[in-house]
C-alpha cells in the first residue's frame, strides 16, 4: 500500500522523481501511466493495471456497452507503460501530461492512494479539495454512520 502526499516538480524533460519511499513500496521496475478520475494521471504496477484493464474490457459484450467503451477509451487506450531510469525517474508522455495540465517545472501533487499514485496540478488538486468538501464531509458521515449500525 502506497500512501502520502508529496510537491514534485516534472523537469524540463518531463520526467517524475518518484520519492524513494513510494518507490520502495511498489517494488517494481516500471509503472503503467494513464488518465485516472477527476483531472489526475493514475500510475499504477503493471499487475494492478492489468486488473484494471480485465475489469473494463473483458465482459462478454464489453465492446457492445456504451458505458465500457467510454473507460477503454478514456483509460485503457491512452496508457503507457514507463519505465523507471537509474535515477528513480519516470518520464510522463506529453500527450497525458497535456490531457491533465501538468506543466514542466511547475509544481505537481503526487498522492499514494493505495495501490496506485495519482499525479496532480497543484492548482487543479487544490481547487478539487475545495470543490469537494462537502462530499468528503458527508462520506466521513457514512462512515459514523455505519459504525452505529453495527454496534
Amino acid at each position: 500500500m502506497v500512501t502520502g502526499e508529496f510537491y514534485i516538480t516534472l523537469d524540463d524533460k518531463g520526467r517524475l522523481l518518484i520519492p524513494a519511499r513510494l518507490r520502495h513500496a511498489l517494488s517494481g521496475d516500471a509503472l503503467y501511466v494513464t488518465r485516472g478520475l477527476e483531472n489526475c494521471l493514475w500510475l499504477m504496477l503493471p499487475e494492478d493495471f492489468e486488473q484494471l484493464k480485465n475489469t473494463i474490457i473483458n465482459g462478454p459484450h464489453s465492446m457492445f456497452d456504451r458505458r465500457l467503451r467510454i473507460l477503454q477509451r478514456g483509460m485503457i487506450a491512452p496508457a503507457q507503460l514507463c519505465e523507471f531510469d537509474k535515477a528513480g525517474r519516470i518520464n510522463i508522455p506529453a500527450s497525458l501530461r497535456e490531457s491533465v495540465q501538468l506543466l514542466l517545472k511547475e509544481e505537481s501533487v503526487l498522492l499514494g492512494a493505495g495501490n496506485y499514485l495519482e499525479l496532480w496540478n497543484k492548482e487543479a488538486y487544490e481547487s478539487y479539495l475545495e470543490a469537494s468538501m462537502d462530499e468528503f464531509l458527508d462520506a466521513a458521515q457514512s462512515l459514523s454512520n455505519l459504525g452505529r449500525k453495527e454496534e
